[in-house]
């Protein structure tokens, strides 16, 4: 018995043609023109069917791994960031936020109000460290975007719009940099070189010749990457 493929239409005016993808919780999305009909949709993600079997069951999707009950911002636990795992110390600090030297350091009166305000640091340290990289390997790559943003994508690690605008996910600054840098890189790729082919990946390895090491590495441990701490 054939089964039906389920899938997620997103429709844009500025879309030109039509794209599919398959998201890392292995969920289908098909990006479409606004005037594209739901019977040519269905004719492209059935064409497509093989592809998207193979990519749905590719070892690097997954499920959310459930995040570990009672981990919390207290003394002796550990989070991730830059790719290892650091104490935390409930402590006060001089400025009375978040300070990290080799460990991070946590206000009482912080760590009372709980996990969001390590994820705002995270965003904060995102931004610092991801943005001016992105503006680093453009200008290495002769490319030019519209604006690049640090969001909360739970799906993506990071994305290139139609308007080539740039996003990543904030996790990513748990990563270690040359997984970061392969993110970054792979999505400028995409303002060169929109699909997924040979001479895309040609020029993400020419930039980033470790790119299957980090390939790897999110395929290892990207699930960790989702947790809040």
């Amino acid at each position: 018995m054939r089964v039906d493929l389920q899938y997620t239409i997103v429709r844009s005016l500025k879309r030109r043609k039509l794209t599919i993808t398959v998201e890392r919780d292995r969920s289908v999305v098909v990006h479409a023109p606004e005037k594209t009909s739901e019977e040519k949709i269905h004719q492209v993600v059935e064409s497509k069917r093989q592809w998207l079997h193979e990519k749905i069951h590719h070892g690097q999707k997954y499920t959310d791994v459930p995040h570990p009950p009672g981990k919390e911002l207290v003394n002796g636990e550990s989070a991730l960031y830059l790719g290892r795992n650091y104490r935390i110390a409930i402590t006060n600090t001089q400025s009375g936020n978040i300070e990290f030297s080799r460990q991070f350091l946590i206000p009482p009166e912080l760590a009372q109000k709980g996990v969001k305000v390590l994820i705002d640091w995270y965003v904060l340290c995102a931004k610092q460290k991801i943005l001016p990289r992105v503006r680093h390997y453009a200008n290495q790559l002769g490319v030019e975007y519209g604006k690049a943003d640090i969001t909360d994508s739970k799906f993506r690690w990071g994305s290139c719009s139609v308007n080539n605008n740039l996003s990543f996910n904030w996790r990513l600054v748990k990563a270690p940099m040359s997984v970061v840098d392969y993110v970054i890189i792979h999505e400028l790729a995409h303002l060169i070189e929109a699909n997924h082919t040979a001479r895309f990946w040609n020029i993400v390895r020419a930039q980033h010749p470790t790119t299957n090491k980090a390939k790897d590495w999110l395929k290892q441990h990207g699930a960790l990457l989702e947790q809040n701490l």
